[in-house]
């Protein structure tokens, strides 16, 4: 199976695909002709009978005829290696991804709540003091010499 794409105006590039295919969302589209897809799978653990969610993500050849936007349900197919991440095409689009927007702009406020949290932890409690303060407390301050255990003894002496 080829795909055919208008990549140099009126040059017709016709792409082999082979091997494996994928369902997933365009999360990304920021690069030129290219796209980032992602996709669930659930893995099963075996020690604890339980499965667990892992998330795939590639980039993908956009081609201007198909030219996927963030948020679009794509069908993928693995072709020959285009750059030196890109090894996959789309084949065609799906649709709209249900709940992309509502779940793009959840992450987006997980996001602002974190940067404000770590701005509350760098905040200082107190405000220190000049460096000359400090030094007129601590000269201020008498310093108490402890008292020797041989003093001690010769005053217990001089009471008997």
């Amino acid at each position: 199976m080829k795909t055919q794409g208008n990549d140099n105006g009126s040059q017709k590039q016709e792409i082999g695909v082979r091997g494996r295919t994928f369902r997933g969302v365009v999360i990304a589209d920021t690069m030129q002709k290219t796209v980032t897809v992602e996709w669930e799978r659930r893995k099963t653990v075996r020690k604890y009978e339980r499965y667990e969610k892992k998330r795939a993500r590639v980039k993908a050849h956009n081609p201007e005829n198909i030219n996927a936007k963030k948020g679009d349900l794509v069908e993928i197919r693995e072709c020959r290696p285009l750059s030196k991440t890109k090894q996959f095409i789309i084949i065609k689009k799906l649709g709209k991804e249900r709940l992309f927007a509502e779940r793009e702009s959840a992450l987006e406020k997980s996001k602002v709540k974190q940067h404000k949290a770590e701005k509350e932890e760098v905040k200082p409690e107190k405000i220190e003091q000049p460096v000359e303060e400090k030094q007129e407390e601590i000269k201020e301050t008498p310093v108490e010499e402890p008292e020797t255990p041989a003093e001690e003894n010769t005053e217990e002496e001089a009471k008997e």
